[in-house]
């Protein structure tokens, strides 16, 4: 009965920045390993970032440098934030959370556009 939302994408211009979130809703006091993915127009979904529950991060080499996940177990919130944004970031974006349980949770995703 876990729920993710994400929130935050939109419309931004090449070289631009957006930060998206995402809240987990449920009975979980933490976030456990959150991940971001993405999927664009016919292409293979892909790992962006991910973030353990102790706190260890992981950035595909496409976003390094660009890209940060991070959490914030207050709030029940994993964050991704862009910088540097390029036209092949097109997207969906969309969150995984994994508490352990028989299965992952996904979001329903939130459409970035990178565009002039």
């Amino acid at each position: 009965q876990v729920r993710l939302v994400e929130s935050g994408g939109g419309l931004v211009q090449p070289g631009g920045s957006l930060r998206l979130s995402c809240a987990a809703l449920g009975m979980f006091s933490s976030i456990g390993h959150m991940g971001w993915y993405r999927q664009a127009p016919r292409k293979q979904r892909e790992l962006v970032a991910r973030i353990t529950s102790d706190g260890h991060t992981y950035h595909a080499d496409s976003v390094k440098g660009r890209f940060t996940i991070s959490r914030d177990n207050a709030k029940n919130t994993v964050y991704l934030e862009m910088k540097n944004l390029k036209p092949e970031d097109t997207a969906v974006y969309l969150c995984n959370g994994d508490w352990g349980l028989a299965r992952t949770y996904w979001g329903q995703g939130t459409q970035v556009t990178v565009s002039s």
